[in-house]
């Protein structure tokens, strides 16, 4: 069993930065790559985004196109923590925020930080 705790999340003005953590707990040694996705408004839970994602072993990470060049996954393995910063924030950005991590046959996520952009 894997806990994910996210936190980080806020109310910004576009153009400015955040950064989202999520601290891992249990058993977080089988847990293959973190991951962030995004629930916009209005969408569904299956439809959530992959927005990045970070491997084990050193595989470059991957990111949306939409967020490519803004934001920044990274891990901290010694701290169990994931995070994600946030750069050049935009209206579109808005979203509810999930960790995610893969964990041999299934996958655990945390509860969601809220991200709100105004323009």
């Amino acid at each position: 069993q894997v806990q994910l705790m996210e936190s980080g999340g806020g109310s910004v003005q576009a153009g400015d930065s955040l950064r989202l953590s999520c601290v891992a707990s249990g058993d977080t040694i089988g847990i293959s790559a973190m991951a962030w996705y995004r629930q916009l408004p209005g969408m569904e839970r299956k439809e959530r985004e992959l927005v990045a994602i970070v491997y084990n072993g050193g595989r470059s990470p991957y990111y949306a196109d939409s967020v490519k060049g803004r934001f920044t996954i990274s891990r901290d393995s010694a701290k169990s923590t994931l995070y994600l910063q946030m750069d050049s924030l935009k209206p579109e950005d808005t979203a509810t925020y999930y960790c995610n991590a893969p964990y041999y046959t299934r996958e655990f996520w945390g509860q969601g930080t809220q991200v709100t952009v105004s323009s």
